[in-house]
């Protein structure tokens, strides 16, 4: 008899499962030990990285940063491949680094002087190092300790932020630490020549601002969602986020390059996995040994494999585990109780990034468009602009995707990005254009000069000769949040969840690996991608982490590593 070789089946053919494919081919290859393959149910390669072409330029409708180049090994591979510079544009975000061309205005056309705007920036940022565990830098001592002091008193008031249902949320807490300012800031002067707002207003718009710039970061789309303790397991890279020049897809390529032709199988959206638990015993069929787990396709078509490595996203686990049986993927035996648990708990949320480009009529050839921070009034507000949509409400910034570009980026968390999903282009078109003329109209910018201020405020409707409506000529939206191969963009720890779920997210089944008897096949279900990293979730890292991680453990289960 002549003994099978062990089929791997990788399901997704983005970060994780390509990393995972790269790691088990690369390490067997000369030995031929395994039989793999990798089914994407997509069109494509990349999964949640999809670099694409939009005015001309490279952008990235999905993953965009590296962040972190200090041990990051998405950083090394860029490197290897000289990803990392391009002579053709893409989307570098230079808007983030350029101070002297960044804004901010309040709605109604006011730009806020730096007094109102950096002691609550500076609030925010040292109540966000505080929760995510890092040491204040020591710049400005007195500043520090009373920015520290705020932050340990609004911890405080939290209850310290222990872990499980009903423990303190960051939004609590940034809050608190909010509420903590603004009773301990000296009686100030009402600030003049900012219409209806009144400095109060300002502060706390400001800090909704950063607020908005967090839900992007998180995907929390509301920050009450988001468990506080959480926070300070979550590790960063150290040194400088920056983008990848020839595009992120081209790390994926490069992990893609060494596999066969035909390894990698797309348009095989697996609609259900058969497994068998543990209490089943093992199967002999014709002499040879049958392999535990099978795949069905939604074209009809069977897959028997030894292994099957899950990287299909959390949103797509949510599906499977929820009463619609025509979403997800269905497990059979149903997934055990703790995984269940563990899917149901975690959060998993949708952001959007929102492509446009300049008409034009706006983007003159001597003309650079600032990086533009905007401060909203609260959508219910007496005192808010009518005709300003409430899903533009709750974005923060407007910028160029690198230095004199004609086309622009806004970010979009929780519903305003599902909204944004369902809006034709038309739609977004003239939303757009009357948000930001509300905030622009009556400013000019000129390239290599800082914003140069006509009038703050409103001026006489009569005076139309200030006036800079600005226009687009088309837009470009990502969609993940209605995605059926993600539903949703990456995950975070909710209130109610902790680190341990994350570690139950990457538990094999069946659960013992090492339980090698007559009885059972070890490790026939394993499962990879960012939402199974305990403290490198919803990066690209933090998959590429995980594929490792499955890799390794099969081939440490066959003793070939």
């Amino acid at each position: 008899m002549v003994a099978k070789k062990p089929k791997i089946v990788i399901i997704g053919a983005g970060m994780a499962g390509l990393t995972a494919a790269n790691k088990l081919y690369t390490a067997t290859s000369s030995k031929d030990l395994f039989e793999l393959c990798v089914v994407e149910g997509g069109t494509r390669i990349g999964g949640r990285i999809n670099t694409s072409e939009f005015g001309g330029d490279r952008i990235e409708m999905g993953a965009t940063w590296i962040h972190g180049i200090g041990g990051s090994p998405i950083h090394k591979i860029a490197q290897e491949i000289h990803s990392l510079h391009s002579d053709q544009p893409w989307e570098c975000m230079d808007g983030n680094s350029d101070v002297n061309n960044t804004i901010t205005i309040a709605e109604g056309g006011y730009q806020l002087h730096p007094s109102i705007v950096d002691p609550v920036t500076k609030l925010f940022k040292n109540l966000m190092d505080y929760c995510q565990g890092k040491n204040l830098t020591e710049d400005g001592e007195l500043e520090s300790s009373y920015y520290y002091n705020l932050a340990a008193k609004a911890a405080s008031n939290g209850g310290g932020g222990g872990g499980g249902s009903g423990s303190l949320s960051v939004g609590s807490f940034l809050r608190q630490g909010l509420d903590a300012y603004f009773g301990s800031v000296k009686e100030q002067d009402e600030v003049k020549g900012y219409g209806n707002w009144s400095r109060n207003l300002l502060e706390e718009a400001v800090f909704a601002m950063h607020e908005n710039t967090q839900r992007t970061y998180t995907s929390a789309g509301d920050l009450l969602s988001l468990d506080y303790a959480a926070e300070s397991e979550y590790r960063m890279f150290p040194g400088e986020e920056i983008t990848i020049a020839k595009g992120y897809l081209s790390i994926i390529d490069s992990l893609a390059s060494v596999l066969p032709p035909g390894v990698v199988q797309l348009g095989k959206k697996v609609t259900k996995i058969k497994w068998h638990g543990d209490d089943e015993r093992k199967i002999v069929e014709n002499g040879c040994c049958f392999r535990p787990v099978k795949l069905h396709f939604c074209d009809g078509s069977m897959m028997f494999a030894d292994h099957v490595i899950v990287t299909v996203s959390l949103g797509v686990l949510k599906a499977a585990i929820s009463d619609d049986a025509d979403s997800g993927i269905f497990f059979y035996p149903p997934l055990p109780p703790s995984k269940v648990e563990a899917i149901s708990r975690l959060g998993f949320g949708v952001v959007n990034k929102l492509f446009m480009q300049l008409s034009p009529n706006t983007q003159q050839e001597e003309q650079q468009f600032p990086f533009l921070q905007m401060v909203f009034h609260s959508p219910q507000s007496e005192m808010r602009h009518k005709k300003i949509p409430w899903w533009m409400r709750r974005t923060d910034t407007l910028f160029p995707i690198y230095n004199n570009s004609s086309v622009l980026l806004s970010w979009f968390a929780g519903e305003e990005a599902l909204a944004l999903e369902s809006l034709n282009d038309e739609e977004i078109l003239n939303a757009t254009s009357t948000t930001f003329s509300t905030f622009l109209s009556y400013y000019k910018w000129k390239k290599g000069t800082s914003l140069h201020k006509l009038c703050n405020g409103n001026v006489n409707s009569d005076d139309k000769s200030h006036q800079n409506e600005v226009k687009f000529s088309k837009v470009l939206k990502s969609k993940w949040g209605t995605d059926p191969l993600f539903l949703g963009s990456y995950s975070y720890v909710a209130v109610g969840s902790s680190g341990d779920d994350l570690d139950t997210m990457a538990e094999p089944l069946p659960k013992d690996s090492n339980f090698q008897n007559s009885v059972t096949f070890p490790l026939q279900i394993l499962f990879a991608g960012e939402a199974t990293h305990r403290t490198h979730y919803s990066t690209t890292h933090g998959a590429y982490f995980s594929g490792l991680r499955e890799a390794n453990r099969l081939l440490q289960h066959y003793h070939y590593n």
